[in-house]
């Protein structure tokens, strides 16, 4: 592997129109929902560290093990002794204390339920089991990645379930339905065993639920067991909920149910309305991490060749028209990228512009518009000569900032070596 590749890019090719399009008015519906989204201050999750707590929740933690010793001296959680006198231990007590707000009666109640509850639904052992959801996974509930501080990323999607088939295939009664709740808090138990449960480390996941065509009357039986097993019993599993593609009355529904809500719960809420959803995401989450179906540059297997290449990420202003440049490509090598843009409805092109004087340009991409929910987009070359790929983004006709990200690798001629940037 050479010590210095001699591609570089670069994106300062930028031409903006002198009159872009007048501001608009925000509708009724867009207000409330920037009201949901910034009513709360950041959530700002748990170190674990001793060192960090008050002089009360010390003595809560410590009399919280006092009573578990009394009744529960040999119980374990995810493989972990609650009493082993490790910083494991102590992080899933912290958990559950910060759930009931440092109350140790209260904590020692959720703890012994959960405790029961685990042993009879059979939670430690349930990752390895067979339940046969096979054409749920990687559609309905399933981990993907990780978020750009290291957490794992949980999705919901729910929209399949308009079909009244496929509703009364996995709901269609109780039974069908109690299987799929293990199904469900399978995914989960999948996802917290990617935790660090040590303090500073990573121990709590990101969920992201997409909103768009979810029956919610059909799902109300199932929805509320899966969040009362989740509150019950997963106390503090998730630093930040991300809910996308938001509906009209999803905002009319947040302002009903917020006074109900702790502070601290809705400090974690992030709403992405319909058309918006990279942009959010991207805020939280690598463009190479988020799944293409939301934008992102991630298709299902990639994980199988190892860790992704990181993405560039750039921006692509209302009535602005961007060209990305790759340069340093010889003769003979064989280029392969990958560019999406948040929201896409826009114009892409490619070309390949030779360095020798005279030469003619390769149009690779005519100009074409790309409608929007498009997964981006992958191509190869091989030039016969020296020269650049250029990459045009126009979005000229649009008022609206959208978010994007791109990368490539380059094989040079005659040799195995990739070039990855």
């Amino acid at each position: 592997m050479e010590a210095q590749s001699p591609l570089s890019i670069q994106q300062t090719m930028r031409e903006q129109h002198e009159a872009p399009p007048k501001p608009f008015k925000k509708s009724l519906v867009a207000s409330l929902m920037e009201a949901a989204s910034l009513r709360s201050p950041s959530f700002e999750e748990d170190t674990y560290f001793i060192s960090h707590l008050k002089s009360s929740e010390k003595k809560a933690l410590q009399q919280l093990k006092e009573k578990l010793s009394v009744s529960h001296g040999s119980e374990s959680m995810w493989g972990i002794p609650l009493l082993g006198g490790d910083d494991k231990a102590d992080v899933i007590l912290l958990k559950f204390l910060r759930a009931r707000d440092f109350k140790v009666v209260d904590t020692f109640t959720m703890l012994d339920k959960c405790l029961d509850w685990r042993k009879e639904f059979g939670a430690e052992d349930i990752v390895d089991e067979d339940l046969g959801f096979k054409e749920l996974e990687g559609v309905v509930a399933y981990m993907h990645a990780y978020d750009r501080e290291g957490h794992p990323v949980c999705y919901n999607a729910y929209g399949v379930f308009k079909d009244k088939e496929m509703y009364d295939k996995i709901f269609g009664d109780e039974e069908k339905l109690k299987k799929f709740l293990r199904w469900r808090v399978q995914v989960l138990e999948r996802g917290i065993n990617l935790l660090h449960f040590k303090p500073g480390g990573v121990n709590s996941l990101i969920q992201v639920t997409d909103l768009k065509d979810m029956p919610k009357s059909e799902l109300r039986v199932a929805s509320n067991q899966i969040l009362s097993m989740f509150q019950d019993n997963y106390p503090e599993m998730v630093a930040r909920k991300i809910f996308i593609n938001v509906p009209w009355y999803f905002s009319m529904m947040y302002s009903m149910f917020s006074p109900f809500l702790t502070q601290r719960t809705k400090s974690k809420f992030v709403i992405a309305k319909e058309g918006n959803v990279a942009e959010s995401l991207f805020k939280f989450i690598r463009p190479e991490n988020v799944p293409v179906q939301y934008g992102g540059l991630s298709r299902t297997g990639d994980s199988q060749n190892g860790p992704p290449k990181e993405a560039s990420e750039f921006t692509v202003r209302g009535g602005e028209k961007v060209k990305l440049e790759i340069d340093g490509i010889e003769d003979g090598a064989s280029i392969t990228w990958e560019i999406v843009v948040g929201g896409w409805d826009l114009e892409y092109s490619a070309e390949f512009v030779p360095s020798e004087e005279g030469s003619y340009s390769i149009v690779i991409q005519k100009g074409r518009r790309i409608a929007t929910g498009e997964e981006p987009v992958h191509c190869s070359f091989t030039p016969k000569e020296a020269g650049k790929m250029v990459l045009s983004i126009d979005n000229t006709a649009s008022r609206r900032k959208k978010v994007a990200a791109y990368r490539y690798l380059v094989r040079k001629p005659n040799t195995s070596c990739v070039v990855m940037i």
